[in-house]
């Protein structure tokens, strides 16, 4: 009897607790944090394979095989003997008079060459890179339906590594033009070229940076990184976003190998567009000027000039008669945008201003004396020649000048230097703080902390204000450059 007492209390516990369960909120889950954070793309924006497949059969009847053959005179040892073998006895009866006369004798030696190009136009203008063709004596260039074609050269411009040729053809296949300054880190592009000779060859990957720099290939610089696959013989191909749109050429790879390792360049499609719109209509490219010698701000200058970022360019030197000079500029300005465009550093300035044409109207925003001001300069065209012991007196005591021994310069020197005075540094100490600022023999010392000084006496003047602990700005100029430098003891 107590058994069953126990089974119907159990019983009626087990049934309030289902009785208040059914009467409590379903439970809600709860996603983590970062994915309420995260926007990610829905699976239908993601590219299906036909995309890739249609994207890569539009850009491969684009791109073309460009051979070129260059004849560089007297092969290695033909117009000498090629070994001293040729002296022996024995080589001269085995091979005989005839074929040592042969050998002997200069002639041709063809060097060949083999990238890749983009048609641009229906009736036949290619677009490929400079080194592909550059000193070539015959081009011959093959379309995706096997057609072949002798080629001519439009234009040439080793600064940015674009040439365009042209074939007898008409009804070609073209691309449209991308934007690149649309162009974002992550889009995905295919590379289309003919690496290692293998034609019609496309790779894929992403845009991994733009906007690329100071890499020391050509003068001009603002390229595209990509880990599409690009190898010898790529150069001068399509790199092409998913909509089949050309963002640029195909030009250089960073490699410890000879191959792939994960990292080419493209010149940008809008550079390419300027360079090859020059190069058919003047035969050269005509670049806009400004007229103004700048170097980059590290952070000590940005100290000096009271400003926090280093982003920009700094203006060392206004050059006379220039665009430059005549809408007011001054040395010293610090550029940070030109038409509204942040300006990175000095290289990214001077590829803005010779993508512009001359007589383009543009506005600087810059800074002076800490104060954001704009102004508008007309470009110039660049010019031609853009890319042109006496009584001595050492700065004594203990400062950011000890260890500078300076001169007068001389009449002769300043009308060289087409500068109206300053004085020449004629012996550094190499361990002084000046030296290891990059102060040199030979440079000419102009300014001293924003003040001018035109001989010895007025730099005495300036040295003698120092303490051991002062900053020392220097305005200088070498060769036929004028920089900044920052003196800052430690």
């Amino acid at each position: 009897m107590r058994e069953a007492w126990v089974a119907v209390a159990l019983a009626v516990v087990f049934g309030a607790f289902l009785s208040v369960q059914s009467c409590l909120p379903e439970p809600k889950l709860m996603a983590p944090s970062w994915a309420e954070e995260a926007s990610l793309p829905s699976a239908s924006l993601i590219p299906s394979s036909q995309t890739v497949v249609a994207v890569a059969k539009q850009a491969k009847a684009s791109v073309v095989n460009v051979s070129s053959t260059t004849n560089v005179g007297e092969g290695p040892g033909l117009s000498e003997a090629p070994s001293p073998f040729f002296d022996d006895p024995f080589f001269r009866r085995f091979f005989g008079e005839e074929l040592q006369r042969r050998f002997r004798q200069p002639r041709d030696f063809p060097q060949e060459g083999m990238g890749s190009g983009v048609i641009v136009s229906a009736d036949g203008y290619i677009v490929t890179n400079n080194h592909v063709v550059e000193h070539a004596d015959e081009i011959e260039v093959s379309l995706s339906d096997k057609r072949t074609f002798k080629a001519k050269v439009i234009g040439t411009d080793p600064k940015t590594d674009v040439a365009v040729i042209k074939i007898e053809a008409t009804g070609l296949p073209i691309l449209p033009w991308m934007d690149s300054g649309r162009l974002e880190v992550g889009e995905l592009v295919l590379a289309v070229g003919s690496p290692f000779g293998l034609t019609q060859t496309v790779t894929m990957g992403i845009i991994s940076a733009v906007g690329r720099a100071n890499m020391g290939i050509v003068d001009y610089e603002d390229f595209i990184q990509t880990d599409a696959a690009i190898n010898p013989g790529n150069s001068g191909g399509a790199l092409v976003n998913l909509h089949g749109e050309l963002v640029g050429i195909n030009t250089a790879i960073f490699t410890r190998t000879g191959g792939h390792m994960g990292i080419g360049f493209a010149i940008p499609s809008n550079m390419v567009r300027t360079v090859m719109d020059s190069l058919i209509k003047h035969g050269k490219v005509v670049r806009g000027w400004l007229g103004v010698s700048i170097q980059a701000l590290t952070p000590d200058l940005a100290k000096e000039f009271g400003v926090s970022d280093t982003a920009g360019a700094l203006v060392a030197d206004v050059m006379e008669d220039s665009p430059a000079t005549k809408a007011g500029l001054e040395r010293g300005d610090i550029i940070t945008e030109l038409n509204g465009k942040p300006v990175n550093d000095p290289t990214h300035l001077r590829t803005l201003v010779a993508d512009s044409a001359p007589g383009t109207k543009v506005t600087i925003t810059l800074l002076r004396d800490k104060r954001r001001k704009s102004l508008d300069v007309t470009l110039g065209e660049l010019p031609k020649d853009e890319s042109a012991q006496a009584k001595s007196e050492d700065a004594k005591g203990k400062h950011a000048l000890a260890g500078v021994r300076v001169g007068p310069l001389s009449r002769e020197e300043a009308r060289e230097l087409r500068i109206k005075g300053g004085v020449v540094v004629r012996r550094i100490d190499p361990s002084s703080l000046a030296a290891q600022a990059g102060l040199q023999e030979g440079d000419v010392v102009r300014e001293v902390n924003r003040q001018a000084v035109t001989s010895i006496e007025e730099f005495e003047q300036q040295v003698g204000k120092l303490k051991a602990k002062d900053r020392v700005l220097l305005l200088v100029t070498r060769g036929r450059a004028t920089i900044y430098l920052a003196i800052t003891p430690g």
